[in-house]
């Protein structure tokens, strides 16, 4: 029989398509910057080992992981920490009062540091793009609802 007509199951997983980067302006903190940084290393680590082992299907998975890390790491942008609590900007941790009573405070920093459930949003999230520029006391709508800003930090 001619290999033209064999089908090798495992070929697909030598190259995975690499993970989505964002169009936005890669802005961390200097903890994104070492979140990005350790995710680089992990991925080298993981990489080196699943090449070790001759895994093909974990090479690929490795290298597509390293090759995100890699970019997002050329890519960062290090925001420092903002000195002016008057307006809301990068860096800032917001703590907003929403119509329904509700008070939340969210630290806006990078994409690849954004964790809602520990009070990170990225700053291209609709919440920070509704918060930056703003003061204690003004409101913003938030999601259906609105929100006023309490606090700056």
């Amino acid at each position: 029989m001619s290999r033209a007509f064999v089908k090798d199951g495992d070929e697909s997983i030598e190259h995975l398509p690499d993970r989505s980067v964002s169009e936005h302006p890669n802005d961390v903190t200097k903890e994104g910057l070492a979140q990005i940084e350790a995710a680089l290393a992990s991925a080298q680590t993981t990489h080196a080992a699943a090449q070790a082992a001759g895994d093909r299907a974990a090479i690929a998975s490795a290298a597509r992981e390293l090759r995100y890390w890699s970019v997002r790491r050329a890519t960062a942008n290090v925001v420092a920490e903002p000195d002016d609590s008057t307006q809301v900007r990068f860096g800032h941790t917001v703590t907003i009062k929403r119509d329904d009573g509700r008070e939340q405070s969210y630290r806006i920093v990078g994409e690849d540091e954004a964790d809602p459930t520990r009070g990170t949003v990225s700053h291209v999230s609709p919440l920070a793009r509704a918060l930056f520029g703003k003061s204690v006391g003004d409101v913003v709508k938030v999601g259906r609802g609105e929100a006023e800003i309490l606090k700056i930090s």
